[in-house]
């Protein structure tokens, strides 16, 4: 049985990945929620790098001769949902806690629950590895509907939150694991490489661990400024000053104690290993569009450095929606766009040129603003 608020449609718009550069929006039936099933009509979808990335042909979505590509096309793409609960399947009502009406979110991946990593609880690190907008099982929010599975991970979000923060969940659970990696204390110095969508959310979760200097570098100097707004003690834009040198004069020729690589670009990881004291941490979150040459002795025998990677959100989602609905986070500035499905490639196009824009926000339901 489906409960549902109302009579659905039969179809819907959605934006469909058929390859690399082949993005179509497309007339496709509305799912019907099956048992544990739930349906959300999607309030906004947020357009993340890797998003971007898939778009332009990547090989880690797409495959390459070390590995073998990770979309499963066609499928509708978007990973940074919010929506509103449309219909439930049979029993799902009590298995998510959710009633129609309700707003609600799912984790970006949805566990399989039979491998190893499910079995011992690092759920985000499935060996299936179903994430909403590449794989067909999670089809994703760049849709005017979507199904949240059986065995997704779903949480209730509060109404009073704005549109803008509630789509932000899922990129600050991303960003305030990395900064959970980092095990910041008192006192240290952080830097943050790369101040878009995730990096000044990282930005704002560091804040809130109180660490002696808060650093964001980047080479926007509009993006340098909200890095500020949002909580950095210090902004360096690479192409106008030596960053490392600046950290070193900062840290009576130390380093920094933790850097967190976000930026995407393999000179930020050699920037971080030149700018970490002895015996820091350094964090890699980002998804990048092509291999980065180091050089591993510095890793190992100069500064014997603790390497973190960080993957998704895990155990961040209730903290960050429970963050933003008391003002805890800071998030001010960070959607600057939000456009109608139909401008989805606008979107991308304007993503990929990251200049004019931070995060952009595609609406199926509602025309641009």
């Amino acid at each position: 049985m489906v409960f549902t608020g109302g009579e659905l449609p039969k179809t819907m718009r959605a934006v469909r990945c058929h390859g690399p550069e082949d993005y179509r929006l497309e007339e496709v039936p509305v799912p019907m929620p099956g048992p544990g099933e739930v349906l959300v009509r999607v309030e906004a979808c947020g357009i993340c790098a890797s998003d971007v990335k898939c778009f332009i042909g990547a090989p880690l979505f797409w495959g390459d001769a070390f590995r073998k590509g990770y979309v499963q096309a066609p499928v509708t793409a978007g990973h940074e949902f919010i929506g509103r609960v449309v219909a439930l399947g049979e029993g799902a009502a009590e298995r998510h806690g959710l009633k129609v009406g309700d707003r609600a979110i799912s984790e970006q991946i949805v566990p399989c629950g039979n491998c190893r990593y499910c079995r011992t609880g690092r759920y985000w690190l499935c060996l299936v590895h179903d994430i909403y907008g590449f794989h067909t099982y999670t089809q994703g929010g760049m849709a005017e509907y979507m199904l949240f599975p059986q065995r997704a991970l779903v949480y209730k979000v509060p109404d009073e939150l704005p549109v803008e923060k509630a789509a932000l969940i899922e990129p600050l659970a991303c960003s305030m694991h990395a900064v959970e990696r980092a095990q910041i204390q008192f006192g240290d110095v952080v830097v943050i490489a790369g101040a878009g969508p995730l990096g000044l959310g990282m930005i704002a979760c560091a804040r809130l661990k109180n660490p002696g200097c808060l650093i964001s570098v980047d080479k926007s100097d509009q993006r340098l400024l909200l890095a500020q707004n949002l909580g950095a003690d210090r902004t360096f834009n690479p192409d106008k000053t030596d960053v490392v040198q600046e950290i070193l004069d900062l840290t009576e020729g130390y380093g920094c104690d933790v850097y967190i690589e976000a930026t995407g670009h393999p000179e930020a990881v050699n920037q971080g290993l030149r700018a970490i004291r002895k015996g820091g941490n350094f964090v890699e979150f980002s998804v990048m569009k092509e291999p980065t040459t180091t050089d591993w002795t510095i890793i190992g025998d100069t500064k014997e450095l603790n390497i973190y990677g960080a993957h998704l959100g895990p155990g961040c989602y209730p903290k960050v929606i429970d963050y933003l609905h008391r003002g805890l986070l800071k998030t001010d500035g960070i959607v600057t766009h939000k456009l109608p499905l139909e401008r989805y490639l606008e979107g991308f196009r304007m993503v990929q040129a990251g200049r004019d824009s931070i995060k952009v926000l595609l609406q199926p339901q509602n025309g641009a603003e």
